[in-house]
């Protein structure tokens, strides 16, 4: 195996050199500037030793905010500024529809089902996206769940006050098990956590595991005549996790249809009704649960645990949050939706927070489905992976005044919101691919924002003082805090 493995990368090293050769010579087509390449690796070694959203932004920093660069066989276009995001995701988003399949995420037909992988233009991916719309994120649809919404957050927050007073706790870990429970109540009108447990728990540990899984660099992935090969296992391990959230989702929909036709008015029922009709195999409503539970849960709990370091790094700026709160709210012991727009500070903070800690700092990436894209004035051949680094668009110092700089205010009579309409400000994505859960995460983040600031005081561990927060960040999906924060709650009497 191994004697195999280093004569097929010589042999591929060999006819990449020559490749690269050949298409130099011909110089048909005026590439993006960018870092030098070596055989074989192309720039990988470049992206080596730092956070990727990190990497890209540093090499963006020296050869423009439109890069290329070659990742073993592909090549890619690397963009990290708004003007050259609106080509990629307005302009030209009729053409860069593709989406950039990694060998993991192949197994058990994913790839075929799943939202995160299918192009915008497939029939499945058009269907599964006017069910959202329709059913669970419209107007409607969020009102009918809007009670269930609530008072799942009631009980994140009475967990906190029970369990967790006084103490210092993993706010991430309880916020993070009690978006489980809200959204799979919405989805299938079951818990699938304990809040008062401090660790991962079997639905969660699946979740982590298969988001691992794809995001691990995979030699199959930069050299796909090795996939057959699967030399570090990514597909092999990511079969198994999969298959384990598959049986799990196999198990609710076996419990609901045994109950006798029982309705439960909930998401599930209508997925089973479309199933009925024909138009969903179990197959794609499992892929389909999946991806709901990934988009709607982890992003949110980050974005809940980044605002609250932000707000104990910056104690000024929580006291203004509370002055609003305490104004808006008064006396009322537990904030609801319909009191979210009346807190237009604490939505500044949310959007900061948001533009400095994106839930997905680097977009899937986008693939040329054919010719005729531009992106910052360079063309972009068919099959050329489009990648967006959300982080650095957001952090460009040709759109914000001190970029690196935590300042809510600066959202303050600027007209821009989460949908991604001014690309300057993408945390949700933008165009076809815009997260369809937008309206429920951004309802969830303030909810649960303006709950936890309303009616607890929080404090830093004895010893801990504002600057010893910790903010570096670790890139998965979504920049996770490398230490998640901890932190007193202290329960306030209204």
């Amino acid at each position: 195996m191994a004697a195999s493995a280093i004569f097929l990368l010589l042999c591929i090293s060999v006819g990449s050199f020559l490749v690269y050769k050949i298409h130099a010579s011909r110089k048909t087509t005026r590439r993006p500037p960018g870092p030098a390449g070596i055989p074989l690796l192309g720039n990988i070694l470049d992206i080596r030793g730092a956070e990727l959203h990190h990497a890209l932004a540093n090499l963006a920093r020296q050869h423009g905010p439109i890069m290329s660069l070659k990742l073993g066989t592909s090549n890619a276009i690397v963009v990290s500024s708004a003007a050259s995001a609106n080509d990629a995701l307005h302009r030209y988003d009729h053409i860069l529809v593709g989406r950039a399949i990694n060998d993991a995420g192949r197994v058990l037909g994913n790839d075929e089902l799943s939202m995160l992988w299918l192009p915008s233009t497939s029939p499945l991916f058009k269907r599964l996206r006017a069910v959202c719309n329709n059913h669970l994120f419209s107007a409607r649809g969020l009102g009918s769940t809007r009670p269930l919404r609530e008072g799942k957050i009631r009980e994140m927050v009475d967990c906190f006050r029970t369990r967790f007073a006084g103490q210092a706790v993993d706010v991430g870990s309880v916020v993070l098990s009690g978006l489980l429970n809200m959204m799979s109540n919405v989805l299938f009108s079951e818990d699938v956590t304990d809040l008062g447990v401090d660790q991962a728990q079997e639905l969660q540990m699946m979740i982590n595991d298969t988001i691992n899984e794809i995001t691990k660099p995979n030699v199959s992935d930069l050299f796909p005549v090795l996939a057959p090969l699967d030399l570090q296992g990514r597909r092999r391990n990511n079969e198994v996790y999969l298959k384990k959230i598959y049986d799990y989702m196999d198990r609710v929909i076996s419990r609901r249809q045994s109950a006798g036709g029982e309705k439960k008015a909930d998401f599930l029922d209508v997925l089973l009704q479309l199933h009925a009709e024909e138009q969903f195999s179990f197959e794609s409503i499992n892929a389909f649960l999946m991806d709901l539970f990934v988009a709607g849960t982890a992003t949110t709990a980050i974005t809940v645990q980044w605002t609250l370091a932000e707000l104990l790094r910056h104690p000024e700026i929580m006291s203004k949050v509370r002055a609003e709160l305490q104004e808006v709210l008064g006396e009322k012991e537990h904030p609801d939706e319909s009191d979210v727009d009346k807190l237009p500070y604490l939505r500044t903070v949310a959007m900061e927070i948001m533009r400095l800690h994106p839930p997905s700092p680097l977009m899937m990436p986008h693939v040329a489905m054919a010719e005729g894209a531009e992106v910052g004035g360079y063309p972009v051949p068919k099959g050329t992976k489009v990648i967006i680094n959300v982080w650095a668009v957001m952090r460009d110092p040709a759109s914000w005044e001190k970029p690196d700089e935590f300042v809510p205010e600066r959202f303050q009579g600027k007209g821009l919101d989460f949908r991604g309409g001014d690309t300057v400000f993408l945390p949700f994505g933008a165009g076809r691919r815009l997260c369809p859960g937008l309206p429920m995460a951004a309802k969830s983040v303030m909810m649960i924002l303006a709950s936890l600031l309303h009616e607890f005081e929080w404090s830093l561990p004895d010893g801990m003082q504002p600057c010893d927060v910790d903010l570096r960040e670790k890139f998965t999906t979504s920049i996770n805090m490398v230490t998640p924060i901890k932190a007193v709650p202290r329960p306030i009497c209204h």
